[in-house]
């Protein structure tokens, strides 16, 4: 496979690297939520931005977040917060703000997501050793990045997304279909099925009452046999219920993740580790007293 951007690499037979063990078949089998860890490499992340920047802050945020138990370290470097009104960056700049973190992060162990909708960054990335490509469009805005992750091998977290909020419309009909249209782009590619992970998207393309929906009755979403994920880590609906600053939002992301775990999510991804990890741990003791 060739793509843009000055990068020329394939997977498969003949590959530079070939198919990859699916580390989420092997951490689902433990059999209890896994925690992925946030690293953002961006200077304008709506909750974060600029906190990372420099290569070894970001370096020890990651082994501080792997100390603490994180399963998962997802690594981003182009903010895709939804209300942000930021300029897209070019295939070059998300490249460079990966190339000194992202080898380091892989060698410390802890299976690495790469958090892009670029194609041939997921492609750069998984030559290096990350595990799983995290697409904010699940698979929906660009066909290259379907067939990278089948010729990987890899798993996928599928998001849903809007292009904005509508308040009219039933979102989770509208995640349904969604969700529906990517396993099916997925299939097509030749993705398997138990590679694919479902993201409601949690603020993105959706009003603070809608995300807040996507959590309570995410249940529903479980008719699709696949693990879930849920992200609402100091989302802007917790602002909605209780005014604040999103550093101001972990008590609010907390009760959100919680009944996300117990509406069935396998994956809860967050910018607090040790804070999320605690309180499933304390929430399951309390659930396992009869």
């Amino acid at each position: 496979m060739t793509m843009t951007g000055g990068i020329d690499q394939s997977f498969g037979e003949g590959s530079l690297f070939g198919k990859k063990p699916n580390v989420l078949t092997r951490l689902l089998s433990e059999k209890r939520p896994l925690i992925m860890g946030i690293l953002n490499l961006t200077p304008d992340s709506f909750s974060d931005g600029g906190q990372f920047n420099e290569t070894q802050a970001a370096l020890q945020h990651a082994q501080q977040m792997i100390a603490a138990g994180a399963d998962i370290i997802d690594i981003g470097a182009e903010s895709t917060r939804p209300y942000g009104g930021q300029k897209p960056v070019s295939l070059e700049e998300e490249l460079a703000r990966l190339k000194d973190v992202l080898p380091t992060v892989i060698q410390m162990g802890t299976p690495v997501s790469i958090d892009t909708i670029k194609p041939e960054v997921a492609l750069w990335a998984l030559g290096l050793g990350a595990s799983i490509v995290n697409d904010v469009w699940g698979l929906q805005r660009d066909p290259n990045m379907a067939r990278v992750v089948a010729e990987a091998g890899v798993p996928v977290i599928v998001m849903h997304n809007r292009y904005k909020a509508e308040a009219s419309i039933n979102i989770m009909s509208d995640i349904n279909a969604f969700f529906s249209h990517s396993i099916n782009l997925a299939e097509k590619a030749g993705i398997l099925r138990e590679c694919i992970v479902l993201d409601p998207g949690i603020g993105f393309g959706k009003t603070p009452e809608q995300s807040m929906e996507a959590i309570a009755k995410l249940e529903a979403f479980k008719r699709f046999d696949l693990p879930l994920l849920v992200g609402a880590s100091r989302k802007r609906f917790i602002d909605t219920v209780s005014p604040s600053e999103p550093l101001q939002r972990i008590g609010g992301s907390l009760a959100a993740h919680l009944l996300a775990v117990r509406n069935g999510a396998a994956i809860i991804r967050t910018h607090d580790v040790p804070e999320t990890i605690q309180a499933i741990k304390v929430d399951n003791a309390l659930r396992a007293i009869k």
